[in-house]
């Protein structure tokens, strides 16, 4: 079997797989049933942290969030395993409601909804989901500051936030004494590069921060699955990925196909393992509707690209 070596998040003691299974699926594309055979089969892999959101999934069943952490609470409840597993959950998102709120008063309510629907008295990592940009950032994490002393949450990061606005919640938590953010979790793939690179990456040099990418399979593209406008139709999910149907994304699929054939693997795989080799990368965040899936998702860890595979990779990819 192969060993799983284990990353810190940031400045923390809280230590994981290099991989993150996402909840944005559970009570949208899985039923209960099917949600609960992907959690057990992740935790039986080895694996061990798990991402949601207060508003997941609020574009399914009439608009309503919550289930993604409803069923993930429930499965914490049957298997009894809420010490082998990292949850992070997230705060901010205005969901159906449509507005972004990280006031202090939302805060506090959301938090307690949130714990209720996991079943657990903690969260171990925080997500500011979507900052506001109005909420002062010292309200903000002082909030959070409140929320780790009451036991509530452990540690805080930041998700769909401003470079400038995560530049300022960094300052002002050494400034101020308030919590830090130990994570960030941006949209960041081999089709998505620029905006992470170019305006995230230097903060999370300095500062230490875990980056964990969403859409790290851009919505599906990296998988092969969407090669031509007809393939869009396959899924929920192919709308979203025609967008990338165009000449870089066609040739970043033929360079997948090559490093894939080359170690006798899946894009998917190859697609997760770039994002791992890059610097200050935690893990990618994937979600996986089937087992077969999950093992290809899982399989990126235990594959090492080399030099030259990187080298095609970014070339096709910058």
């Amino acid at each position: 079997m192969n060993t799983i070596k284990k990353i810190k998040i940031g400045h923390t003691d809280l230590e994981v797989a290099p991989f993150v299974l996402g909840g944005n699926v559970f009570g949208w594309t899985l039923d209960e049933k099917k949600s609960f055979e992907i959690l057990d089969a992740f935790l039986d892999a080895g694996f061990d942290f798990i991402d949601t959101a207060d508003t997941y999934s609020h574009w399914a069943n009439g608009g309503v969030g919550g289930q993604s952490e409803t069923i993930i609470g429930k499965w914490l409840k049957a298997r009894a395993n809420r010490d082998k597993v990292v949850v992070a959950t997230k705060v901010g998102s205005g969901g159906s409601a449509g507005e972004n709120n990280t006031s202090r008063k939302h805060i506090l309510e959301t938090i307690d909804q949130s714990l209720k629907r996991l079943q657990t008295d903690h969260v171990d990592l925080y997500y500011t989901h979507y900052d506001d940009g109005k909420t002062p950032v010292e309200e903000t994490l002082d909030t959070y500051g409140a929320l780790i002393k009451a036991g509530k949450i452990r540690y805080i990061a930041a998700s769909n936030i401003t470079p400038e606005r995560l530049q300022e919640s960094l300052e002002a938590s050494g400034k101020n004494h308030l919590p830090k953010y130990q994570a960030l979790q941006p949209l960041y793939n081999l089709v998505e590069r620029k905006d992470y690179e170019a305006n995230f990456a230097p903060a999370v040099a300095r500062y230490g921060l875990t980056v964990f990418p969403y859409y790290a399979l851009a919505s599906g593209f990296l998988t092969g699955k969407y090669r031509t406008a007809t393939d869009s139709g396959k899924s929920v999910r192919g709308q979203s990925a025609s967008k990338y149907l165009n000449e870089k994304g066609l040739k970043v699929l033929a360079a997948l196909d090559q490093v894939a054939a080359k170690h006798s693997t899946v894009p998917a795989t190859v697609a997760l393992a770039w994002i791992s080799a890059q610097p200050y990368i935690g893990g990618p965040i994937s979600s996986a509707t089937s087992e077969d899936q999950l093992k290809q998702s899982l399989d990126s860890v235990f594959l090492s690209l080399d030099e030259t595979d990187l080298a095609l990779l970014d070339a096709v990819s910058k």
